[in-house]
């Protein structure tokens, strides 16, 4: 049976029930099982509710990286964790016996996130190479322009321009941040740095501002449909990538490999 996930309400608003969210292990991630329109829905609760939400979405990297990092894996659990590409998939069918619901990778997922709120959002984006968040931005807006985009920093700011942007959002704070940072960066950033007082919503959204700034391709339709949107990604950066996915993808399945076999039950 899936463990569960408890979201606390921001104090800021009215206390709604707090919700219960039905997770599975997966190499000591607790991954939520949710379809993409309860996910949508999750999210967008807490906007209306004005309740602060940390998001994560995880793949097979991200679990790979927090094998290592007993902080990681302690501060996810704070985070509404989505299920992200074949690896996790995989992993939940080894371990439990079933795939996650839906693939919510943060690339699709925001999008789809901000075309179903029909209330206007004020949306921070923070991080990428100098420029490139201000290029996604406006794109964002062409495609969105209900909403009001504006980019808090790039991600090379030193010290000072962090705390000077983590001011500036606590004075006005976005309904969503989108941080932009990389694994695990972006994930221990939201954690230790941002509290319901900077954002309502918070997501770590890894290459996001790259695709939407056309500064890397995404894989044709006909790839991502057959879930190898990670081996078009591979080919186009393998200086980059390589240990990620040719390294990584078995130390992954290795990994899950001895779980399954030990008889241990995931932790919840």
């Amino acid at each position: 049976m899936p463990a569960s996930l408890t979201l606390d309400p921001a104090a800021a608003a009215p206390a709604p029930a707090m919700t219960s969210v039905a997770t599975r292990d997966v190499g000591g991630v607790a991954i939520a099982v949710l379809d993409r329109e309860a996910a949508l829905r999750l999210v967008g609760d807490a906007f209306a509710a004005k309740r602060h939400l940390k998001l994560a979405f995880c793949n097979a990297h991200l679990v790979n990286l927090a094998a290592h990092d007993d902080a990681l894996r302690r501060r996810l659990a704070g985070f509404l964790v989505l299920a992200d590409g074949i690896g996790v998939d995989i992993g939940a069918r080894l371990l439990h016996g079933a795939p996650f619901p839906a693939n919510l990778n943060g690339t699709d997922f925001t999008p789809a996130l901000l075309a179903a709120q029909s209330r206007p959002l004020r949306v921070a984006l923070f991080g990428g190479r100098p420029g490139v968040a201000d290029k996604a931005a406006a794109r964002l807006a062409r495609e969105f322009p209900r909403h009001r985009f504006h980019v808090a920093g790039h991600g090379f700011i030193d010290a000072s321009g962090k705390a000077a942007m983590l001011d500036a959002l606590a004075v006005d704070p976005p309904d969503l941040l989108l941080v932009a940072l990389g694994n695990p960066l972006q994930e221990h950033f939201i954690a230790e740095r941002i509290e319901a007082r900077h954002a309502h919503v918070a997501a770590g959204i890894g290459a996001l501002f790259d695709f939407l700034a056309g500064e890397v391709a995404r894989a044709p339709q006909l790839v991502r449909s057959l879930r190898l949107e990670w081996a078009y990604r591979l080919w186009l950066e393998p200086g980059r990538l390589w240990r990620r996915y040719v390294l990584g993808n078995p130390v992954f399945l290795l990994r899950l490999l001895r779980l399954k076999l030990s008889g241990r039950r995931p932790a919840p």
